[in-house]
């Protein structure tokens, strides 16, 4: 029996077939990946905020391939390797440099439209995860609030990969920044971000209170019948609590502080003794962060008194105001950071209204005047009034 063979003509026929096909297939591929890259640069305008040109390379990129939204995410086969060269890049000795890059390179590679965070289990409610971004910023703010809580955001970012990036904003940081330091603070020179900027750069806490307790020992009046004479010891406090306006409230009390931190959550506390005002943070020259306080006591409203016998007149006392000017030296001690303030002024100005006279007196700094001492209160931001 004769072996059948194809004629010349019919193999000429498909190896042209064949080199068509090939061409075809090598100019949809080069297409697909073209679109590939457009469609990816529309995704990164689009998460910087440039609407418009994300419109834009999104049009060219479905210009060139219509479904290009749904092939993407499987047109890829080299997005498993290039996950792996870069963790392999950012894994050195087990430790990644920019976690944040790492989440977003992550979420990019997993899916087409990257959301914050996806559920653990499937459900019929809405997810969190279908907010808009800044919605869940918005939130955020809530959680740091007007009392600068970026314990709570800290602990907010170990939910899950989605909340990490939402809690490395730059711009929560930077607005706590200028909480503390004013609008003087433009650029977080010398340090690489806001975020270490805000922990590392001196500044006072607002989570807390500053506690500096002073005992000594006074002796007493000597018995009727002279044989022994009492020696007392005595114990006071003073408290210092600053908010993040620039306002502050110091105490002087011999009460211990279970009694008194949970009076002093607000500046609208109803304790007689206390003196509210105001301080500034000061850089000088030698890297020493000081802070400066002016504080007085509540101005309150007196009855005029009536005279009760017409012929018993008493002159009034002249009618002064006392301020009290207090200088600290910020620094820190043991695990936590700025946690200590050393006593460098203390002086009381009194200013007559009458003539506008002032008289200073400066106290001496002696042993009396012991260092206060950071006590963080969880009760003073367990409740959010304003969102930073």
């Amino acid at each position: 029996m004769s072996e059948l063979k194809p004629s010349p003509e019919a193999s000429g026929g498909s190896n042209h077939l064949l080199r068509a096909t090939g061409l075809k297939s090598t100019q949809e591929i080069a297409l697909e990946e073209k679109a590939t890259e457009l469609f990816l640069r529309a995704v990164q305008e689009e998460q910087n905020g440039a609407g418009y040109e994300a419109i834009k390379f999104y049009r060219m990129a479905m210009q060139l391939v219509p479904d290009i939204e749904f092939k993407i995410n499987y047109s890829r086969p080299d997005a498993d390797r290039a996950e792996g060269n870069y963790r392999k890049e950012n894994e050195a000795d087990g430790e990644i440099e920019d976690l944040v890059a790492y989440f977003e390179n992550q979420l990019a590679l997993e899916n087409s439209f990257p959301k914050i965070c996806t559920p653990e289990v499937e459900r019929s409610q809405m997810h969190i995860s279908a907010l808009p971004r800044e919605i869940l910023m918005y939130i955020f703010r809530w959680v740091v609030s007007s009392d600068l809580d970026m314990r709570a955001l800290e602990q907010l970012s170990l939910v899950c990969r989605g909340f990490y990036m939402c809690a490395r904003d730059p711009e929560i940081w930077r607005s706590a920044c200028l909480r503390v330091w004013g609008r003087n603070c433009t650029k977080p020179v010398p340090f690489i971000s806001w975020r270490e900027m805000f922990l590392q750069r001196p500044r006072v806490r607002f989570d807390g209170v500053y506690i500096s307790k002073t005992s000594y020992m006074r002796q007493g009046e000597e018995s009727l019948d002279g044989f022994y004479r009492a020696w007392h010891h005595v114990d006071y406090y003073r408290y210092l609590r600053f908010f993040p306006d620039g306002s502050v409230v110091m105490l002087t009390t011999p009460e211990d502080p279970l009694s008194v931190v949970p009076r002093l959550r607000t500046r609208n506390t109803r304790m007689d003794s206390v003196m509210l005002g105001h301080f500034r943070l000061s850089q000088e020259t030698d890297n020493q962060t000081k802070v400066f306080a002016v504080v007085c006591k509540k101005k309150e409203e007196r009855a005029p008194e009536i005279q009760r016998n017409r012929f018993c007149r008493r002159n009034p006392a002249p009618e002064a105001e006392h301020t009290f000017h207090v200088g600290l030296h910020l620094s820190s001690g043991g695990r936590q950071s700025f946690n200590k303030l050393m006593w460098i002024h203390h002086s009381c100005h009194i200013t007559y209204k009458l003539t506008g006279e002032t008289i200073i007196t400066t106290f001496d700094l002696d042993r009396m005047y012991a260092p206060f001492f950071f006590a963080r209160v969880k009760s003073y931001t367990a409740f959010s009034e304003q969102p930073l």
